[in-house]
């Protein structure tokens, strides 16, 4: 059975297993991504047992935006419906805010987003600098 909450009773260990496990690169510092959880506005996880089978994180600025980052559950647990119980969990949260944000990755990913209620903003476009020289 898979328990959900809202605790952040998760290790070094366990998130930098879920990311690596996913492929992503966010896995390979364990020790920014556990801080980077730890000061989080909300991060939901989900468990079988002591797994860690899923996670979202979530920023935000306490009144008006909510910005959903790191939508992902291991690839054991996949198809089984935890990422949309997540996404759930999160919409019900925020649902006072004015918007609640994500900006998939990958444009494949859209279509999971608007299953649950998630539009392309019309003239949007994603943008990102990455500071590649600061990995420590």
């Amino acid at each position: 059975m898979i328990v959900f909450t809202e605790e952040k009773k998760f290790s070094r260990e366990d998130v930098q297993e879920l990311f690596l496990s996913v492929g992503w690169i966010s896995g390979q510092y364990p020790g920014r991504l556990f801080k980077a959880l730890m000061n989080s506005s909300t991060v939901v996880t989900a468990w079988d047992g002591d797994r860690l089978a899923g996670l979202v994180r979530v920023l935000d600025d306490s009144e008006m935006v909510a910005y959903m980052h790191y939508v992902l559950v291991h690839p054991a647990y996949q198809g089984r419906g935890i990422a949309g119980k997540m996404v759930e969990m999160v919409k019900e949260k925020y649902r006072d805010y004015l918007y609640l944000e994500i900006m998939p990755e990958e444009s494949r990913n859209a279509a999971f987003y608007e299953k649950y209620g998630f539009r392309v903003m019309e003239d949007g476009v994603a943008m990102q600098l990455c500071n590649f020289s600061n990995r420590s």
